[in-house]
C-alpha cells in the first residue's frame, strides 16, 4: 500500500493549477560591427566607397546588364541591389529609367503604409531622390541619382529573411548609413 501512496501524492502534487504560458518569441541578437568603407573597383564608370562588411557579387539574373551588382552583407542577410545605366544624353532614356524606378518603387505599394519620397542634395552637390518604405515589405529603402546626361544609378536594399521589419530596424538603419556614404562619396567618370 505504500506504493500507492507515493503514486498518488505524485498525481495531487502533479495536477495542480500551475499557469504555464508560452515564451514571447525571441529575436537574434545581431553584432553591427563599426564602419569601414572602401573604394569601387575602378572598372565601374562611377566611383564610391561601400562597407568592407560587404562583397561585389556580379548580378546572375537573366536581365541583368554590365554594371549591375549586388552588396552582399552577409553577416546580416542584407542585399544592396546596384543598377547602373548610361544615359547617352537622350533625354528619352532618362525618362525611361526614371519610370522604372518609380514603377519598381510602387510595386511595393500593396504592402507599404507609406512611400516616403526625399530629394536630398548631397556633400558632393549632387541630388538624388531616397524613397523609405513603411511597412512589411521587402525593401525599406532605395535611391536613385542621376547627372542627366551620362550617368543614372539606382540602388535598393533586401533582405534575404521573412523577419518582421519592426525587429530589423537596427540592421536597417546601419544598412541604409552605408548607402547614404554611398551617395555621399558617388562620383562619376567622364
Amino acid at each position: 500500500m505504500r506504493g500507492w501512496a507515493v503514486v498518488l501524492l505524485l498525481v495531487v502534487v502533479g495536477c495542480g493549477s500551475n499557469n504555464y504560458n508560452p515564451k514571447p518569441k525571441g529575436f537574434n541578437r545581431v553584432d553591427l560591427k563599426p564602419v569601414e568603407y572602401q573604394i569601387l573597383p575602378d572598372s565601374f564608370p562611377f566611383q564610391m566607397e561601400y562597407s568592407k562588411q560587404a562583397t561585389i557579387l556580379k548580378d546572375s539574373s537573366w536581365i541583368a546588364e554590365r554594371y549591375w551588382f549586388d552588396l552582399y552583407y552577409e553577416n546580416l542577410g542584407a542585399n544592396i541591389q546596384v543598377t547602373y545605366k548610361p544615359v547617352q544624353n537622350d533625354r528619352n532614356r532618362l525618362e525611361e529609367f526614371l519610370m522604372d524606378s518609380y514603377r519598381l518603387t510602387s510595386e511595393h505599394k500593396v504592402k507599404a503604409y507609406a512611400i516616403d519620397e526625399s530629394i536630398i542634395t548631397l556633400n558632393n552637390g549632387i541630388k538624388a531622390t531616397v524613397m523609405e518604405l513603411s511597412g512589411e515589405v521587402p525593401t525599406q529603402f532605395q535611391f536613385h541619382v542621376t547627372d542627366s546626361t551620362n550617368h543614372f544609378l539606382r540602388c535598393a536594399l533586401y533582405f534575404k529573411t521573412a523577419t518582421q521589419n519592426d525587429s530589423l530596424r537596427p540592421v536597417i538603419n546601419y544598412v541604409k548609413m552605408d548607402m547614404l556614404h554611398m551617395l555621399n562619396t558617388l562620383t562619376w567618370d567622364q
